[in-house]
């Protein structure tokens, strides 16, 4: 039976568009990858980039996105909203069909040790793939970001799972991992006070006492005159898009300050869309059935 596994690498680039498109065409030209989505952020100075395949073809991508992420990014030349510590700064793997986590964990050790090799770039394994506890919040891995990390790695507990104690110049370090499929949601602001945004992320995430599967940080949009609140739901079964908005909407509403736009960053599964559209419309009984699409592959056997 076919397997399939997702790869969802962030880049530190999302201004420039040719150097985006030559990282994205790595994967394009690797055999039995599929490339589902490519979504920059000029603010964030970032860009999702997913696709997906059997596991041999999906490391074989991930690897020449890196080669040709460290050969084009700069991160001494390199500011942006989100924070970061590498070129190819967080690479996911998500299982999907007939492959285990255990077997993801297996690639990314895989991954991980051929981007040392290969390109000399230090690699930290994070979430299921982790081989401390307090290495499987991202977060940890990040803080700092790539100006300090060439004191960090020195530091006792920071030595990286792969490769020796030396960030490369240009590239940082590169965080490698498993996770189940997240959604990356964005609430705007109508306000340029960033202190706001950053007081309402508090507010929403997990690890502040929010929401309990819900990451969140406040961020600038100098570009547009607002703020941001950038939040991964990392199970969007028990903490479902609607209830990160509403909390955002009503923490908003206590500063004076409205919500201008939503954007959800990447893809989504179609259930949490649902959910929402639940939520909102009051819907009685709805089934998954009743969605068009899902009606005619059951039918169809598509």
């Amino acid at each position: 039976m076919k397997t399939l596994v997702e790869c969802v690498p962030n880049i530190s680039e999302g201004r420039d568009h040719a150097k985006i498109e030559r990282v994205v065409e790595a994967v394009r030209q690797t055999p039995g990858a599929v490339l589902l989505d490519v979504d920059p952020d000029a603010d964030h100075h970032r860009t999702v980039i997913t696709f997906v395949g059997e596991p041999a073809a999906v490391e074989a991508a991930v690897l020449r996105l890196v080669e040709r992420a460290v050969e084009l990014i700069d991160l001494t030349k390199h500011q942006g909203e989100h924070p970061r510590m590498g070129a190819v700064d967080v690479i996911p793997f998500v299982p999907l069909k007939n492959v285990t986590v255990a077997e993801c964990v297996e690639m990314a050790r895989r991954v991980g040790q051929a981007i040392w090799e290969r390109f000399r770039v230090p690699v930290y394994f994070y979430e299921e793939a982790a081989t401390r506890p307090e290495r499987r919040d991202l977060a940890n891995i990040r803080k700092g970001q790539f100006e300090n990390y060439p004191k960090k790695i020195q530091e006792p507990d920071w030595a990286p799972d792969v490769g020796e104690r030396v960030v490369h110049p240009t590239a940082g370090v590169t965080a490698v991992g498993v996770r189940p499929p997240l959604i990356a949601f964005n609430v705007n602001l109508g306000t340029s006070n960033l202190e706001i945004a950053k007081k309402i992320a508090k507010a929403v995430r997990g690890s502040d006492g929010g929401l309990r599967y819900v990451k969140a940080l406040g961020l600038a949009l100098e570009g547009r005159g607002l703020t941001q609140v950038s939040m991964n739901l990392t199970n969007f079964e028990k903490t479902p898009i609607y209830q990160a908005y509403e909390l955002v909407k009503r923490e908003a509403q206590r500063w004076g300050v409205p919500v201008v736009g939503s954007e959800i960053v990447g893809l989504v599964p179609q259930a949490a869309l649902l959910q929402v559209a639940e939520y909102f419309l009051q819907l009685e009984d709805f089934k998954v059935h009743q969605v068009l699409e899902n009606r005619l592959a059951e039918k169809l056997g598509e």
